[in-house]
């Protein structure tokens, strides 16, 4: 009777992937070092670690993100690489997934050289302990709908929000985000009339967006006012750090976009806030932060809800009426069970007052009535 003898990467792979001590990391690493014909499976091994990732729901951008999180940057040079060489052999995913590998080949985060071959083997077998431990997450399938939304809409929106966040004067900037917000509904009640008007309407869809600490409840928060203002869902995950956006695809744009362009300006009002704040006297900034950021989304949201408003003639409402009755069964679906999540550490005066007066600046304008 014969047998097989275990290769290098297998035997790695028996000390180390299951077993969660760092004794058992040097061991795997140790016999990858010695074994440099193995590097070539090594590789493929990671390609399949990743295709697994696919198959339990995650995206190219999901998986960059929690190794971010979870690990350094070596991790994320690693993963990258890991997650180009596999696209090469994969199936075509939709627009938004090829833009997601776009954007990790734009970053040109190259694998790390492997002069040390023992710290080399001991961040793939931390990285791909991290692949293997990923949890199933719902699947996000891309609808087979229209498949752009109106470029130059979008182009115009860019501009306005990267005004806003270049500007110097908060009540400039918050002028600047409200005309987005104006445009962005527009856009949408035009997508409506597209989709009512086609043979076959497209269906909600969703996207997974960052939600990086610090102060990630806040910023959650502001996630989700965005998000309703522009008739999409919000459902945070707060133990992978993001929130899943359910929505048709121009929302789901137009969210991407403005949660973007706002965290940037809330930043930039929080540090001037703070500035002055410690020009007086004061040092605990923490709680100063994330009171501050709590109550610049909890004001924004009502003045985004303001800014959406577009009256629409009478015989579009029922279109209206059956896309949001589309999302909200869309994300019951995808999210049978939900909770709903208390903000913590909202305890500072001075912080909640200078948000809210952050977030109370914004000038709405009205718009005419749509035909």
């Amino acid at each position: 009777m014969s047998s097989s003898t275990p290769s290098a990467v297998d035997r790695a792979f028996q000390a180390a992937l299951y077993d969660t001590t760092d004794t058992a990391l040097d061991t795997g690493a140790s016999l990858l070092a010695a074994a440099p014909a193995a590097d070539a499976e090594l590789e493929r091994r990671g390609e399949e670690f990743v295709a697994t990732a696919w198959r339990r729901g995650w995206q190219p951008a999901d998986v960059v993100r929690i190794v971010r999180r979870e690990l350094d940057d070596v991790h994320v040079r690693l993963v990258s690489a890991l997650i180009r060489a596999q696209a090469r052999d994969d199936r075509p995913r939709g627009r938004r997934w090829a833009a997601q590998l776009q954007e990790l080949a734009a970053g040109a985060l190259e694998a790390p050289p492997r002069a040390d071959r023992f710290s080399y083997a001991t961040a793939v077998l931390e990285l791909y302990r991290l692949l293997l431990r990923l949890p199933a997450l719902e699947p996000l399938e891309e609808p087979a709908g229209r498949p752009g939304s109106d470029s130059r809409m979008l182009t115009r929106i860019r501009a306005l929000l990267a005004k806003a966040e270049a500007t110097g004067f908060p009540e400039e900037a918050e002028a600047l985000t409200a005309k987005a917000q104006e445009l962005m509904a527009r856009h949408s009640v035009d997508e409506a009339l597209l989709a009512a008007r086609a043979p076959a309407p497209d269906a909600p869809g969703a996207c997974r967006i960052g939600v990086e600490p610090p102060y990630e409840q806040a910023k959650a928060v502001l996630l989700d006012a965005v998000a309703d203002a522009n008739h999409c869902r919000a459902v945070w995950n707060e133990p992978l750090g993001f929130s899943t956006v359910v929505g048709f695809e121009a929302d789901l744009e137009a969210v991407e976009l403005l949660y973007t362009s706002l965290l940037v300006q809330a930043t930039t009002a929080m540090t001037k806030a703070e500035a002055a704040q410690r020009a007086g006297g004061r040092k605990r900034t923490k709680t100063f932060r994330q009171s501050f950021l709590a109550a610049y989304a909890h004001r924004i949201g009502t003045r985004l809800a303001a800014a959406a408003e577009v009256e629409v003639s009478d015989d579009l409402l029922p279109v209206l009426a059956s896309r949001e009755v589309a999302v909200t069964s869309a994300t019951d679906r995808l999210f049978p069970q939900t909770v709903t999540t208390r903000l913590r550490g909202v305890s500072d005066t001075a912080g909640w007052t200078e948000g809210a007066d952050a977030a109370d600046r914004a000038r709405v304008e009205t718009r005419p009535r749509l035909p």
